[in-house]
C-alpha cells in the first residue's frame, strides 16, 4: 500500500494490517485520524502537521516534550497528552516530508464544537488556568514560536496598514466601514503597548488557542478531562488564552454568522469563564494581570477582526472561504461582537471585581 499512514504506523511499530484508521474530529488545520488495533485495548489519535501554518513542526515537538518533562517531574499526576516516541525515539515520525506525531486516545472522552450550557465555559476556563496554574514556574523563554507573531497585536496592526496601502480601490471601497473601525479602534494597539514591557505584565507558557473543541470533556460527568492540541504551546502573555475564550465563548453564533442581530454577549458565560479562569489563576496573576482582565477580551477579538479584514484586502488567501466576501462578513461579525464588548464594560468589570474579592 502507498497510503502514507501504512509507513508511519510502522515507524511506531504498529501493524498496518491489524489497523483501523478514520478521519476524526473537524480540524481544518492537522489531518487528524483515529487509530484503532486489533487486540488493543488503547486507541491512538494521528496527526499530520500542517507545513504552511506551522513551518518547523520540529518546534512543537520540542516545546511540548519540555513542558511534558517539567510537568512529569514537578505534578506527575497532571494528564498532559504529549506525543508518543516513534521507534527511534523521535517525537514525530517525517514520512513522505509530512511530520506526524502519535498520541494517546483518552477514553470515555468528548469535545464539544460549540458550547450550550456556562457550566462548558466554566471547566474550560478552570482547565485551561490550571496549566498555565501548574507552568507558573516554568521558564518560558526556553519555548520558541511555533507561529512568530501569532498573538502580537502591533504585527497584525502593521499587516493590514500595508495590506490597505496594497489594496485596489474596489476592495477598500468594499470594506470602508470596517477600515474605518479598524483605524479608531487603534487605540487598543497602543494601550497595549503602554503595558507590553512592565514586569508585572509577565511572558508565560500559553496555550494561545482555547476554542472549545481543543478541550476534553468526560462523556458522564461531563467535567473538564484535560486540554489538547498543544501546536502553540508557546510563551506570550495571559490575555492570549483568557482573550481567546472570551472571543470564542461569549457570543453563541460563530465568527461566520452573517446575522449581526445574533451576535451579542452572554453574560452568564462571561461570568462562568471568570469564576474557571480564576479558581486556578486568581492566586497567580499579578496585579497588572488582574487589571486587564477585561481588556483580554478586546485585545483578541479586535485581533482578530484585523486578521479577517487583512486577508479580505489581500484577496482572501489565508483563511478559507466559500464565498469571496466572507472574510468581509467575519470582520463585521467580529467588530459587532466588539461593540457589544464595550457596550456592557462595566457589567463585565462589575463581574471581574466580584469574583476577585471572593
Amino acid at each position: 500500500m502507498n497510503d502514507p499512514i501504512v509507513k508511519v504506523l510502522a515507524a511506531y511499530g504498529l501493524a498496518s494490517d491489524q489497523a483501523v484508521w478514520k478521519p476524526f474530529g473537524t480540524g481544518h488545520i492537522n489531518s487528524t485520524y483515529l487509530i484503532s488495533i486489533s487486540g488493543m485495548d488503547q486507541q491512538f489519535i494521528l496527526q499530520s502537521i500542517n507545513h504552511c501554518v506551522f513551518k518547523n513542526p520540529l518546534i512543537i515537538a520540542e516545546n511540548v516534550r519540555l513542558v511534558a518533562e517539567y510537568l512529569q517531574k514537578h505534578y506527575p499526576s497532571y494528564l498532559f497528552v504529549s506525543s508518543i516516541p516513534t521507534l527511534k525515539g523521535d517525537e514525530m515520525a517525517l514520512i513522505n516530508e509530512t511530520y506526524w506525531r502519535l498520541t494517546n486516545f483518552i477514553p470515555n472522552s468528548i469535545a464539544y464544537e460549540t458550547l450550550s450550557d456556562p457550566r462548558q465555559a466554566y471547566e474550560a476556563a478552570e482547565q485551561f488556568g490550571r496549566l498555565s496554574k501548574l507552568l507558573n514556574e516554568f521558564d518560558a523563554s526556553q519555548l520558541k514560536p511555533s507561529i512568530p507573531g501569532f498573538h502580537d497585536l502591533n504585527l497584525r496592526y502593521d499587516q493590514f496598514k500595508k495590506a490597505l496601502e496594497n489594496a485596489n480601490a474596489s476592495l477598500k471601497t468594499r470594506a470602508s466601514e470596517e477600515i474605518d473601525k479598524a483605524l479608531r479602534h487603534s487605540f487598543i494597539v497602543d494601550f497595549f503597548n503602554s503595558y507590553k514591557n512592565s514586569p508585572d505584565f509577565p511572558d508565560r507558557a500559553m496555550h494561545h488557542d482555547t476554542k472549545i473543541s481543543n478541550m476534553l470533556f468526560d462523556k458522564k460527568t461531563k467535567e473538564g478531562i484535560c486540554v489538547i492540541d498543544l501546536d502553540t504551546l508557546m510563551a506570550g502573555k495571559f490575555i492570549s488564552d483568557l482573550g481567546d475564550m472570551m472571543r470564542t465563548y461569549l457570543c453563541a453564533s460563530s465568527e461566520n454568522e452573517p446575522d449581526m442581530d445574533k451576535i451579542f454577549i452572554r453574560i452568564d458565560y462571561f461570568e462562568a469563564i471568570i469564576k474557571g479562569y480564576l479558581k486556578e489563576m486568581g492566586s497567580i496573576l499579578t496585579a497588572t494581570e488582574k487589571d486587564l482582565i477585561v481588556f483580554s477580551g478586546k485585545y483578541l477579538i479586535y485581533m482578530q477582526a484585523l486578521r479577517f479584514l487583512t486577508d479580505f484586502l489581500n484577496g482572501n488567501i489565508y483563511y478559507p472561504v466559500v464565498y469571496p466576501e466572507q472574510n468581509l462578513v467575519r470582520t463585521v461579525n467580529q467588530f459587532k461582537l466588539l461593540s457589544e464588548f464595550f457596550n456592557r464594560e462595566k457589567i463585565l468589570q462589575d463581574i471581574v471585581s466580584s469574583c476577585l474579592n471572593d
